[in-house]
């Protein structure tokens, strides 16, 4: 025996360094991960080593090291798991299996029809229980008659002299057997009526005996009878005849045994019609409870196809008309689909006289703001015009009266464009008819551009326009508001040096205008409302000039007003307004004249070509 002192600051089950002469031979590459022990480990050849099994290097060097094989090897320590290895397998988690909700229909109908299955089942069972009962308590009778038949005195005379002449009788049914035993508890003779060859018998036309596995277990019979209380029938297994109800003398000298081959055979047959007749009600029953609960669910179709139909309303905006009701018929609260569409009905009433509500408040708000927009024209022009007279009148006015002056005309053209917005707002909503024809919108774009350039001088803009022209049925002062707007929100809410582009395209039915700058861009939070009344930016987007707010507003009210849509995408570094208008119809009224600067430019111009301006210079060519 070798005996390992441990060094100083080891301690049992550690992990540490054997001695150079002892680690010669354990130069190794390190081992794979193992794997779970019932599973075995696979050896560098490839097959497996059962748990529990050496490997074959390891017997081979114990082989070889005298007296390694005599001291037992500390404890290995559990290796960690390696990072990635998890428990189970890694890889890509199934999905869990989502099963789709049933209708309420289908729901209905595989409940009745599961009731209607278990209620089916259970009375099978107990007719089945009982008509089985039945028909062995009836065996059971006829047996005790003709144990006491076989009991009396002489009872063997006839047929044969062994007391189990009633075996062989008219009144005994086929395949009867019968024991009779001494007062020893031996078997003296046994026997079985006559059955043909097919159901057991000898086929010989006698009375065969049993075997002795049968008299085994019919004698064990009669000594359980004879040790407990006889007379009580009991059910046995008999060897190669099948179940029989077995009864024996009150002397414990004569077994006789009834087969229950008819009861069987009567029990199995009506097993058979009770399935046939209980999947055919079934089958039945879900045809039938289709059609009946698709009568009774049809009034709670009809309340959801009036709240489908209110859903696809357009209640927002515009006179409200929320007519819908569930029909009386269905809104009977004697019923729970009648309370359904009741209370339906209640709540449409209800959102219908809100909606009517607000309809009128917005209207008397909207002809508010009409009313004081209107009489507020003349006042401020008044003011205007005083603060201009007292200005240029014949006495020079001190600086401070100056600035005073200017400031008051400067606020007043400020409030005069704000109360000439919220009059326009208040005309659109009122759906006043616009001036329209048949213009087109490149001049209307050269003009704005022009325009923008010389209020933004430190802006660079170019412009695109098509070779065609864009002819829009629309009013030309409202476009050219449109544009306007577009133009200046641009500039006010970029800063200096930022590149402007007004694009303009013709397509299928509709002609395209896109404003894009490569500025900050528009807050996330704020672009859904970009083209709400009084919405501003922070200071991602600040501005150095004053703004209401109403900008985007009007282009929003008058492109729907002219049929068209307007939208916005913005990001870090590019914003893009697009306005979508109809295209002039070819057959409708005549183009309209538009004073534009750029007319005759335009009359006069070569062939139209898309152009961009370099720098700050603006080109009117197309």
């Amino acid at each position: 025996m070798v005996v390992r002192l441990r060094r100083p600051g080891q301690r049992r089950r550690a992990v540490h360094l054997l001695p150079a002469a002892q680690a010669g031979g354990r130069n190794r590459p390190p081992a794979d991960d193992p794997h779970p022990p019932r599973r075995g480990l696979p050896d560098q050849a490839g097959r497996l080593v059962a748990a529990g099994e050496p490997r074959p290097e390891r017997r081979a060097r114990e082989a070889a090291e005298p007296g390694a094989g005599d001291v037992r090897a500390p404890a290995r320590t559990r290796r960690p798991r390696r990072p990635g290895r998890p428990g189970r397998p890694s890889g890509p988690r199934r999905p869990r299996w989502s099963r789709r909700p049933w209708s309420l229909r289908t729901r209905l109908v595989v409940s009745a029809v599961a009731l209607i299955a278990v209620v089916g089942a259970a009375i099978s069972t107990v007719t089945t229980v009982a008509l089985r009962s039945y028909l062995v308590d009836k065996v059971d009778e006829q047996l005790r008659v003709s144990v006491e038949m076989a009991s009396r005195p002489g009872a063997g005379k006839f047929p044969r002299e062994n007391n189990l002449g009633v075996v062989m009788g008219p009144g005994s049914p086929l395949g009867a057997v019968g024991v009779r035993l001494d007062s020893t508890g031996k078997t003296v003779d046994s026997v079985r009526s006559e059955r043909s060859a097919a159901l057991g018998g000898s086929g010989s036309g006698g009375h065969p005996p049993l075997t002795p596995a049968q008299v085994s277990v019919l004698a064990g019979a009669a000594h359980k009878a004879a040790d407990g209380r006889p007379g009580d029938p009991v059910e046995l297994q008999l060897p190669g005849l099948g179940g029989y109800r077995v009864l024996t003398s009150p002397d414990a000298s004569i077994v006789l045994g009834f087969p229950l081959t008819e009861v069987d055979s009567t029990v199995h047959t009506l097993i058979a019609v009770e399935v046939f007749v209980t999947l055919a009600g079934l089958i039945a029953a879900s045809l039938a409870g289709q059609v009946l609960v698709g009568v009774a669910l049809r009034p709670l179709r009809r309340v959801a196809a009036t709240a489908t139909r209110v859903s696809e309303l357009t209640l927002h905006s515009g006179e409200p008309a929320l007519h819908e009701r569930v029909p009386d018929a269905e809104a009977d609260p004697r019923t729970e689909v009648g309370q359904v569409g009741a209370a339906l009905n209640r709540m449409l009433g209800h959102v219908s006289s809100a909606l009517t509500a607000r309809q009128q408040s917005e209207t008397r708000v909207r002809q508010f703001v009409a009313d004081a927009s209107h009489e507020l024209r003349t006042p401020l022009a008044s003011i205007r015009g005083y603060a201009e007279l007292t200005r240029r009148g014949r006495e020079e006015p001190g600086p401070d009266t100056r600035h005073a002056l200017g400031r008051i005309e400067s606020e007043a053209t400020r409030m005069t464009g704000l109360v000439e917005d919220l009059l326009l707002l208040a005309r659109l909503d009122a759906g006043r008819p616009l001036s329209t024809c048949d213009t087109d919108l490149a001049p209307l774009v050269v003009d704005a551009v022009s325009d923008a350039r010389a209020a933004g001088q430190d802006h660079h803009w170019r412009l695109e326009l098509p070779a065609d022209p864009a002819p829009v049925r629309a009013d030309p002062a409202r476009i050219q508001q449109v544009l306007v707007n577009l133009l200046a929100n641009a500039r006010t809410h970029t800063p200096p040096g930022t590149t402007v582009t007004a694009h303009v395209s013709r397509e299928t039915s509709a002609v395209r205008l896109r404003v894009e700058d490569d500025g900050p861009g528009i807050p996330p939070e704020l672009l859904p409302h970009v083209f709400e009344r009084f919405a501003r930016g922070d200071a991602s987007r600040s501005r150095s000039a004053g703004s209401t707010g109403l900008g985007l507003a009007i282009v929003a009210a008058v492109v729907s007003a002219h049929g068209g849509h307007v939208g916005v995408r913005s990001a870090p570094g590019h914003t893009s307004f697009e306005v979508l208008l109809p295209l002039a119809d070819p057959a409708g009224p005549g183009v309209c004249a538009v004073p534009t600067a750029s007319a005759a430019l335009t009359a006069t111009a070569p062939a139209a070509q898309p152009n961009s301006q370099t720098g700050h210079r603006v080109s009117t060519q197309r």
